[in-house]
């Protein structure tokens, strides 16, 4: 056990924290929403309980000197254990509520159709969903678990992959029928392209050019068309009849099933991101956390089976 009569104070630690992150006395006192002049007495009484300077002035810069730079990363991850340790302390409280994170996409089209089953299951667990095209911040947000999109490089948290994933063009059936029914790839000039330009990042998911060129597809421009920067909307307006999208299978799995959205093309590209279970380790061992990985897995593994 840590022997705590060797720790200095904490709001020592804390001023000094911040005031290395700013090189800056002033911005750390504004952080903290206390003056300069006592984050000034904090990093000195510090710096008299370590016997080291921490901070080096230089032309009215401010440096951290190589013994500070040398414990900082340490400091900040104690910091962050600390943080996590109060949010196991305070889900005493909050024990039957399991906050999610997730983009609003996956959100709409995956994981609130399918969220009643795990009510069911689970009838005791209040489920708050939190949509967000930002990272969460499991520190500062009071998130439990997230389900996240991307390549699956997660540091210091616990992963798992729930979902692959593939593109392909949607649209509604109604465009499969008539004069000009969509049959080929080559009918496309006839249609507007519904673009998805959410901020994914991932450089492997085809946008409506690439999806032409591996199809041999040419007298389409498929830089023109509606742009969304939301998949869902993209969805949405393939629903309506607006035009023709490229789809993630995930997203569209429903649509296509209920006959909202049809298929119209056998070419289906991969793509290198998928959805992830993302949840600090600390809070995998909460049973109302298990819970959720459990179903969501099994969920998951069910939706696959079935478009396989």
């Amino acid at each position: 056990m840590a022997d705590t009569r060797r720790l200095p104070p904490l709001n020592a630690l804390r001023a000094f924290e911040v005031a290395a992150r700013h090189l800056s006395f002033t911005k750390a006192a504004e952080e903290l929403h206390v003056t300069p002049g006592a984050i000034s007495q904090q990093i000195k009484a510090l710096e008299e309980y370590v016997g080291a300077n921490l901070f080096r002035r230089l032309n009215r810069a401010l440096l951290l000197t190589d013994e500070a730079q040398a414990c900082l990363p340490a400091l900040r991850e104690g910091f962050e254990k600390l943080a996590e340790a109060t949010n196991l302390l305070m889900a005493v409280e909050t024990h039957n509520r399991l906050a999610v994170g997730a983009a609003p996409s996956f959100a709409s089209k995956w994981l609130v159709p399918r969220l009643g089953e795990f009510q069911q299951l689970y009838p005791d667990v209040d489920v708050w969903i939190s949509a967000d095209m930002e990272l969460v911040d499991f520190i500062n947000d009071d998130i439990d678990v997230a389900i996240r999109y991307g390549a699956g490089e997660y540091s210091g948290l616990q992963v798992e992959r729930l979902l692959t994933d593939s593109v392909f063009p949607v649209c509604s059936p109604e465009l499969l029928e008539g004069p000009q029914a969509l049959k080929s790839p080559g009918d496309l000039t006839h249609y507007t392209l519904l673009h998805d330009t959410s901020p994914d990042n991932d450089e492997s998911c085809p946008d409506w050019p690439m999806w032409l060129k591996a199809a041999s597809v040419k007298g389409v421009d498929g830089t023109r068309g509606l742009r969304f920067n939301q998949s869902s909307l993209v969805l949405e307006a393939a629903i309506s009849g607006r035009g023709v999208a490229l789809a993630k299978s995930t997203l569209a799995a429903d649509d296509l099933a209920a006959g909202r959205l049809a298929k119209p093309f056998d070419l289906t590209l991969p793509i290198d991101f998928a959805y992830y279970l993302v949840c600090p380790k600390s809070k995998a061992a909460l049973p109302k956390v298990q819970r959720f990985l459990e179903w969501a897995r099994a969920r998951a593994a069910q939706d696959e089976t079935a478009g396989s």
